[in-house]
């Protein structure tokens, strides 16, 4: 039998495990900052993508091993702004406005304006886990505060979108055009983390459950999909979840709509 202190040990080490993986958040942020400063644009975003890899594992850990603490709780949120702000807006001013043709005339006016929207990016993102930590501080209706969609887009999601774009086309855009372009991106991922459109959230999926060996395959056919063909993959992946909090209120819009519809025709005077 183990000893007391064998079981305190083990204790110790289980509450730690999880910290270990927001350390390595911090680490693949600190990795992705250093790599856009030398111009590895393509490193950095890949570092970032490990980086929303561990914020998963670190929770789903934490819930696992019931290791969760309010430490716990602070340095994840410390760990988000550093690795899914701050690296992700220094790389998304360097690598899609900052490198811009010098010979159009206004380009000097775009990568000051790319400043201005990559720390708009930046506050987002710092609001948007400011708001996270005080809604999760309150008690959930149901008891669960796992299954309740998230209110504005999680911050490592447009961590991810700017990450996998730059993985996609890892040279920087010359043209004056893709700049706009890549500068409304980013002001409106900043946008889509303050508002208030709910993002599903998958804290609540069991792989401990019965359909485990369903969820397996298919987490083994997307590593491998991943590992193929990871540029197409990962954009499509970053994409469709950072615009589903469009999706699914343009859903509910429609949804309520014909409802309304009935309801105002049943109350018409000619149906009495």
């Amino acid at each position: 039998m183990k000893s007391n202190s064998q079981k305190r040990r083990f204790r110790r080490g289980i509450y730690v495990l999880p910290t270990l993986f927001t350390i390595g958040t911090i680490f693949c942020g600190f990795f992705a900052v250093t790599n856009a400063l030398k111009g590895e644009f393509n490193l950095a975003a890949i570092a970032i993508g490990f980086a929303v890899v561990f914020d998963g594992l670190d929770g789903r850990i934490a819930r696992m091993t019931n290791s969760c603490s309010e430490f716990g709780v602070q340095i994840d949120s410390l760990a988000d702004v550093v690795t899914f702000g701050l690296a992700p807006a220094i790389l998304a001013y360097l690598w899609g406005v900052r490198m811009l043709a010098p010979e159009w005339p206004h380009s000097l006016h775009l990568q000051q304006l790319g400043w201005i929207v990559c720390f708009g990016f930046l506050v987002c993102g710092a609001m948007r886990l400011a708001r996270f930590n005080i809604q999760s501080a309150k008690p959930s209706p149901s008891g669960s505060g796992s299954e309740r969609p998230f209110v504005g887009m999680p911050i490592p999601a447009g961590a991810a979108l700017i990450a996998a774009a730059v993985h996609f086309s890892p040279e920087p855009p010359e043209h004056w055009l893709a700049g706009i372009l890549w500068n409304v991106l980013v002001g409106f991922l900043g946008f889509l983390m303050v508002s208030t459109l709910k993002y599903p959230s998958f804290k609540h999926i069991d792989l401990k459950s019965r359909k485990r060996f369903v969820n397996f395959v298919l987490l083994a056919m997307l590593v491998a999909l991943i590992y193929f063909y990871s540029q197409i993959v990962l954009l499509l992946m970053a994409a469709g979840y950072a615009f589903s909090g469009l999706g699914w209120k343009a859903y509910g819009l429609v949804k309520q709509k014909p409802e309304g519809v009935l309801t105002a025709g049943k109350l018409r005077p000619d149906d009495t």
